[in-house]
């Protein structure tokens, strides 16, 4: 598909509203907004995630193809199921999931065994990977919520919560394939200490 942009200041949305890939014009609030916005914050820590990867062309490839996933998903939501072109929409398929499945897989057989609950933290690479994952599980609650109104692409449900493992083992591929994790350490009853 290809775009064209000439103008960025449209002055369209001064009022608090968007268009829709059809036309349909929204508040900025609406679920639908909402799941736009949190697939884009993903989009972009993916993106810092990306220049802190220490490692090399495959794991960056990995993340510019899940980047580019995170457009057609909001491709996708940007064009309701029972709207007016919805007949006419590129939507997102089960094979994307399985391509994720099979990067977890990849990843979490070179890793040490969970002997805990793993901590945020341990290398830079890590630490942000760790946010994407939290930030993908905050789209996948606006997916939800949306998808408690109106019809969803159920493919699209799915890849977030694969997506949240990924990053998981993606974090843990980071940190020395799990050998350098920071697990928690739960602080005994009665101790203040911090």
């Amino acid at each position: 598909m290809a775009i064209r942009i000439d103008k960025v200041v449209t002055r369209g949305g001064d009022g608090g509203q968007t268009s829709l890939g059809d036309g349909t014009r929204v508040a900025k609030d609406e679920a639908r907004i909402e799941v736009l916005g949190t697939l884009d914050e993903v989009n972009a820590l993916i993106g810092l995630v990306q220049a802190h990867t220490p490692d090399g062309k495959s794991v960056a490839h990995q993340l510019s193809a899940v980047q580019n996933l995170l457009f057609d998903m909001g491709a996708d939501i940007c064009l309701p199921e029972e709207g007016p072109m919805a007949d006419r929409a590129h939507r997102v398929e089960e094979s994307a999931l399985l391509v994720i499945e099979s990067r977890i897989e990849e990843l979490r057989a070179a890793q040490t065994p969970l002997a805990g609950f793993v901590l945020p933290g341990g290398s830079v690479a890590a630490a942000w990977a760790h946010l994407a994952r939290t930030q993908v599980r905050r789209a996948e609650r606006r997916m939800v919520a949306l998808a408690r109104q109106e019809r969803v692409n159920p493919v699209l449900l799915k890849i977030l919560n694969r997506l949240s493992d990924y990053f998981f083992v993606l974090a843990r591929h980071f940190n020395h394939d799990g050998q350098t994790d920071v697990v928690w350490q739960p602080v005994p009853n009665g101790k203040k200490e911090l």
